[in-house]
């Protein structure tokens, strides 16, 4: 460097000073800042995250998240602390969140070794398992009663990971990608495919609020263990830690039997609470989820 560009030197700090000071800071601080936190959902997930007739955001993962809001509320001594709502998909959830579109994932949502790569999970908020809903009448013992039938799969999802796994191997079907749960339940109902695998709580809310589980019922055989949680953004662990705070509390008090009647047991749905479930809520955890049939991970 001479004499003559030695000048450009401070100059050039001085302008990147700006850019360290504008860096993201954590989750917490931007909340303490802006009093806004927004909270990812889904539009069709019941009975865990959906839009209700009056197009609110309901259900019972809403109804954690809204239990972290407060808890983050007394973390950070807010009076008031403004949720705002986006409807996120299946295959959108995990890069809006990566983004800063949203702040928490408040769906059905499971909790995977690959999925832990890019982002973070709270406590196990419940535990479902991949069935197969298919038309009253169809034998599914196996995923191989499965083998050259249409097969609709609900993109962004593990069932979607899992069944083209499963293609890849001995069971050959004729596998149908949706763009979400909606489209690929529509196309089931409409006799385009013969079966539509994905979580059993989801296709129980859907076949439920429909009214045709007396048309369309659920495999015998589970695939997987779903474990499902809260997002967030990877490394982000005074948010984390507030989350698991407010689970805790819910499951320590007892509350979360409450919330968990009031989703699960309705006049059009009911799923009893598992022992998987049940074992979450008396030992919190974070444990990944299994695809029981191919033994690893999902």
């Amino acid at each position: 460097m001479n004499r003559s560009t030695a000048w450009l030197l401070p100059l050039a700090l001085s302008l990147a000073l700006p850019a360290f000071a504008e860096a993201p800071a954590d989750t917490l601080t931007r909340v303490r800042e802006t009093r806004t936190i927004t909270l990812g959902v889904r539009e069709a997930s019941r009975p865990f995250s959906f839009q209700n007739e009056q197009k609110q955001s309901v259900g019972y993962s809403v109804d954690l998240c809204l239990a972290a809001v407060d808890e983050i509320k007394r973390t950070l001594k807010l009076p008031e602390l403004k949720v705002n709502y986006k409807v996120v998909s299946g295959s959108e959830r995990i890069p809006k969140l990566e983004s800063g579109e949203i702040d928490l994932e408040c769906g059905s949502t499971t909790n995977t070794k690959a999925r832990q790569e890019k982002v973070a999970f709270s406590y196990t908020i419940f535990v479902a398992g991949i069935r197969v809903l298919v038309p009253k009448g169809t034998k599914v013992d196996s995923v191989k009663d499965l083998a050259g039938l249409p097969v609709a799969l609900s993109k962004g999802t593990t069932s979607e990971k899992l069944f083209n796994q499963l293609n890849a191997s001995d069971v050959k079907m004729q596998l149908q990608t949706y763009a979400n749960n909606t489209e690929a339940y529509k196309a089931l109902k409409d006799g385009k495919v013969r079966a539509f695998p994905q979580d059993d709580s989801l296709l129980l809310g859907l076949a439920s609020y429909d009214n045709a589980l007396d048309t369309l019922g659920l495999s015998s055989v589970a695939l997987s263990v779903e474990p499902y949680a809260i997002m967030m953004r990877k490394g982000d662990t005074a948010l984390g830690a507030v989350v698991d705070r407010s689970l805790s509390r819910l499951y320590t008090s007892g509350e979360i039997d409450a919330l968990y009647k009031k989703w699960f047991s309705t006049e059009r749905l009911t799923i009893q609470m598992s022992k998987l479930t049940r074992d979450s809520f008396t030992r919190p955890n974070k444990e990944a989820g299994v695809a029981m049939l191919l033994g690893y991970s999902i």
